[in-house]
């Protein structure tokens, strides 16, 4: 099962919320990148026509999800584009006690016209932020500023 997310209303009134979960790290980053991805607009609306690579490495989990979706929202704001999907790959370096993600970020700039924008999200808060690892699965809590 790949992994999943839903919106949260009742969590935090100004901010947009959403649990995440996966079977698996790899799925976990998945489903909060898409939940990221939509937030800002439909992806089947955004063009592919923007890339960039993004190239990360913290020592722990919780901070390397954090700072990825901090990422997207700062590609967002400094290039000006909403992204239509992600190739995201994690791997771990047990010599460097190490975290180290490669994504491949697609997508487009901002055009109201022919694209269905959703919230301008203007970062990723710390606040109610987990991830946690239950059994083999993972779960995750991510506040947006909106």
């Amino acid at each position: 099962m790949p992994g999943t997310f839903r919106f949260l209303d009742d969590i935090a009134l100004a901010d947009m919320a959403f649990d995440a979960e996966g079977n698996s790290l790899q799925e976990l980053f998945d489903s909060t990148t898409q939940a990221l991805l939509e937030s800002l607009a439909d992806p089947a609306t955004i063009a592919q026509t923007w890339r960039h690579v993004v190239n990360l490495d913290e020592a722990d989990i919780p901070t390397l999800l954090f700072e990825w979706l901090g990422r997207l929202v700062y590609l967002k704001d400094a290039h000006g584009v909403v992204f239509h999907r992600v190739d995201l790959s994690l791997r771990h370096s047990p010599v460097q006690s190490s975290w180290h993600l490669h994504a491949d970020v697609i997508g487009a700039p901002v055009n109201p016209a022919t694209q269905e924008l959703r919230s301008d999200v203007k970062g990723v808060t710390k606040h109610l932020y987990a991830v946690i690892q239950d059994g083999a699965a993972w779960k995750a809590r991510v506040v947006l500023d909106v």
